[in-house]
């Protein structure tokens, strides 16, 4: 166990841990910058993204380890310094509640558990995200120049990965993974799947492994890593991958915050992105134009190519998919952006079937009207 805030610093750094969230920040250098700035410890366990359980899944299994893991964070100050940010009314705050922790109790909104988002709500503001001119671990002003008090905000996982090189050492820590994204991590499988649930994995690892794990339906054709924020990818790219950074780059993808749901192969995949950018378009915080206009137009644009597939209907999707990257508040936007150009990508031979009349989940039998 370490001493001092430098022999965490060391620890983190020398072991490699990058928050498990889905940014991969050095974590080192975030309790670094936190102990500096005497900031306040935020502990993001909303499982904010969609398919995600992983924060569930540590409060449940490693509620102890977790607590040790932002008691080293802080240097021992005192416990108010410390919060655990978790969705109202879930089972993971009720957890955090009956522990007796001071816990945050966030809407059950997509943007809410955003990073600024918590900072905003824990001084008594909107759960939603703030422009960041700087990193709030200094501290700052919101858009209405009242005071941000310095605060960190570090996933559950990566608090508890904090405990675990304090104990176990910055060796035992990069026994796992690669060199580039070290350490074990979690991988939540959801979806289409007869055993869903979390694994404690590590990068590096075939991602047929993983999807082998959680026994995908027969005939699964597509699966969404990193959710809502993420890629659409077939099951035959999937299978090809290994769960690292540098392979899921090569489709626009991240490692990001572990989530692979597998489609349901009896459902028209056409419908189930649908089903993801209209939920995305009613989730947005409705405070800056490329989430108030832009994630909507997009569900919007995509929704009208699905009733009528067409080369017009495609280009109108790219465009309004294109505005949204680097324009908004926080990243929700650039995901929707992302998944959205994944999923014209992937999807094109199917939207092609539906242009002739026909839907190749129903094996073709199926006549699609046209409108």
């Amino acid at each position: 166990m370490t001493g001092t805030v430098d022999d965490l610093v060391g620890l983190l750094d020398t072991a490699g841990l990058t928050g498990r969230g889905g940014a991969a920040f050095s974590t080192a250098v975030k309790v670094r910058a936190a102990h500096d700035h005497g900031a306040h410890l935020l502990v993001n366990a909303c499982d904010g993204e969609v398919g995600a359980v992983k924060d569930a899944h540590v409060v449940a299994h490693h509620l102890d380890e977790l607590v040790r893991g932002a008691v080293l964070v802080t240097g021992g100050r005192r416990q108010r310094s410390v919060r655990f940010a978790a969705h109202r009314g879930s089972d993971t705050a009720l957890a955090l509640h009956r522990a007796g922790l001071d816990v945050l109790d966030v809407p059950d909104r997509y943007v809410s558990s955003e990073e600024t988002a918590l900072i905003s709500l824990a001084g008594g503001g909107l759960a939603r995200p703030m422009t960041k001119r700087r990193p709030f671990v200094t501290g700052g002003r919101d858009q209405a120049g009242r005071r941000v008090p310095a605060t960190v905000v570090l996933n559950a996982e990566t608090v508890w990965r904090v405990a675990q090189v304090a104990e176990r050492g910055p060796a035992w820590f990069r026994s796992f993974g690669t060199a580039a994204e070290p350490g074990p991590r979690l991988v939540a499988l959801t979806g289409a799947v007869d055993r869903p649930g979390v694994l404690d994995t590590e990068a590096g690892v075939p991602l047929a492994d993983l999807l082998d794990a959680a026994r995908p339906a027969h005939g699964w054709e597509h699966a969404v890593v990193g959710g809502l924020g993420g890629v659409l990818l077939t099951a035959d790219e999937a299978r090809g991958l290994h769960w690292t950074g540098a392979d899921l780059a090569r489709f626009g993808g991240s490692v990001g915050p572990g989530v692979v749901d597998v489609l349901d192969p009896a459902r028209c995949p056409l419908g189930t992105v649908t089903s993801f950018l209209l939920y995305a378009a009613g989730e947005t915080a409705g405070q800056c134009g490329p989430c108030m206009f832009g994630v909507p137009s997009v569900a919007e644009a995509w929704r009208r190519l699905v009733e009528t597939p067409s080369r017009q209907g495609v280009d109108e999707v790219r465009a309004a998919a294109g505005l949204l990257p680097g324009r908004g508040a926080c990243r929700f936007p650039d995901g929707v952006g992302r998944f959205a150009a994944s999923a014209l990508r992937v999807l094109e031979p199917h939207l092609a079937a539906h242009a002739s009349g026909t839907c190749p989940t129903r094996r073709s039998t199926h006549r699609v009207p046209h409108r």
